[in-house]
């Protein structure tokens, strides 16, 4: 396995298998993490891929909450902090690293795309995760591994990102997606942030709609198909959610069907703690 295995950021249990078998394997990272838990932390300890750490999204994926209407819930990390984090994981600039989560990608793409915009020329997901690493039949483990000693250092800005002024530009002279389940898109409900709908202008993406029922990402032509449907690669392209975790993901679905995005980090939980900011409320763009 090279630093780059091809034009895909994906791989497959079966490749990784093979990668880890090299004279250059990559380095796993575990992001299992879901929007009020339970804590990934518990499912790493019960078993994980030999060799993987564990990589708390909360902490060394994200800087801590801004106050309302700056940053959301999950800012970027400090350069220097996130470099800390990913040198003792063992990530080195001349190795390869593969991350992954439970099955959807829907964490680890937030790693993927984090290590992408700090300049890390060979990250890959797995694709469908420690689930399909298990349906493969391939060992699992756990055994906790020892701190790494990685060299990487974070040159951050190497994929596009937006601030809210942005996204509402975005939303008015380009394509700006939402990548959050529908219901939350049109408003009819809202979990955790403070209002209900959505930045105006924008357009439902929701990133369920990536993946397949095994958690799979759909083939690099569907996704071409439902991204070119809503206006990508005629259209530049930004994507939010609630707060730039599934944004990542749905970044990742739009570069395996090869079209580029920006992310709005601060997403729909900086905007929506903003009362200066409108939000629309209809199933349309608004």
């Amino acid at each position: 396995m090279t630093t780059h295995y091809d034009d895909s950021p994906l791989v497959s249990a079966a490749e990784l298998r093979e990668a880890l078998a090299s004279g250059n394997p990559p380095v796993l990272l575990d992001v299992r993490w879901q929007l009020g838990g339970p804590p990934g932390i518990e499912e790493y300890t019960a078993g994980h891929l030999p060799g993987a750490h564990f990589v708390p999204l909360d902490t060394d994926l994200a800087a801590p909450a801004g106050p309302p209407g700056q940053g959301g819930r999950h800012p970027l990390p400090d350069p220097e902090e996130f470099g800390a984090a990913l040198r003792r994981f063992g990530v080195s600039a001349d190795r390869p690293v593969v991350v992954y989560d439970g099955a959807t990608a829907m964490a680890a793409a937030r790693a993927w795309w984090l290590l992408r915009w700090a300049g890390h020329p060979g990250v890959r997901v797995l694709d469908g995760g420690y689930a399909a690493w298990r349906e493969a039949g391939l060992p699992v483990t756990t055994e906790v591994p020892p701190a790494g000693d990685g060299d990487f250092k974070p040159v951050p800005g190497q994929l596009p990102v937006t601030d809210a002024d942005g996204a509402a530009a975005w939303a008015r002279e380009a394509l700006l997606l939402d990548a959050r389940a529908g219901e939350r898109y049109r408003g009819e409900t809202e979990p955790i942030d403070p209002r209900a709908g959505h930045i105006p202008g924008a357009l439902s993406a929701p990133t369920t709609e990536n993946v397949g029922p095994d958690g799979r990402f759909r083939p690099a032509a569907e996704l071409a198909a439902r991204f070119r449907a809503l206006g990508a690669g005629e259209r530049e392209t930004a994507v939010y959610c609630g707060s730039g975790v599934t944004a990542a993901h749905q970044i990742l679905a739009l570069a395996v069907a090869g079209l580029p995005a920006t992310l709005y980090p601060g997403s729909w939980s900086e905007w929506s703690s903003d009362e200066s900011r409108p939000v629309a409320v209809t199933d349309q763009p608004g």
